[in-house]
């Protein structure tokens, strides 16, 4: 039996509205292709993400910093709680088959520097410009690109 990927997409609890609707879209892509969605399960482009899947009939996964499950977001099927604060990062990059960025701060960054230490294939959108990355005009591209580069 094939498993089906696991993709991460990170990004911060604050973003803009236009980032916000990227990230559903990403998402919906990842869902209708499939895939797993795995994120921090809480707000912004985490919230975002998991919406799209959802829409869509796909199945989410939240890995929270906190003690308790309640606190993931609406849209997070499997709420994940882990009690490690930011260390939670780790497990997300852990995770993944590969991971999609979009924007973000410092945790964002953390979970791209995991992600790259492991090997795992980073693309990202509007996010950091670094050695690694693989950019992305949209999410449509950013999912198809993930795809492509774990199914070789």
């Amino acid at each position: 039996m094939k498993r089906s990927p696991i993709i991460a997409v990170i990004g911060g609890r604050k973003a803009d509205k236009n980032l916000k609707k990227e990230a559903e879209a990403v998402g919906r892509f990842i869902a209708e292709k499939g895939g797993i969605l795995v994120c921090g399960g809480m707000h912004g482009i985490m919230e975002a993400a998991a919406k799209g899947a959802k829409q869509v009939g796909g199945l989410t996964v939240g890995i929270l910093p906190q003690d308790h499950k309640r606190d993931a977001n609406p849209y997070i099927d499997i709420p994940i709680a882990t009690g490690l604060g930011i260390g939670r990062n780790v497990v997300i990059a852990r995770t993944a088959d590969a991971l999609i960025a979009l924007g973000g701060e410092y945790g964002t960054l953390s979970e791209i520097a995991f992600g790259l230490q492991m090997g795992k294939p980073v693309v990202g959108i509007k996010s950091w410009e670094i050695r690694g990355i693989t950019p992305a005009k949209d999410a449509e591209e950013a999912v198809r690109t993930v795809l492509e580069i774990i199914a070789s």
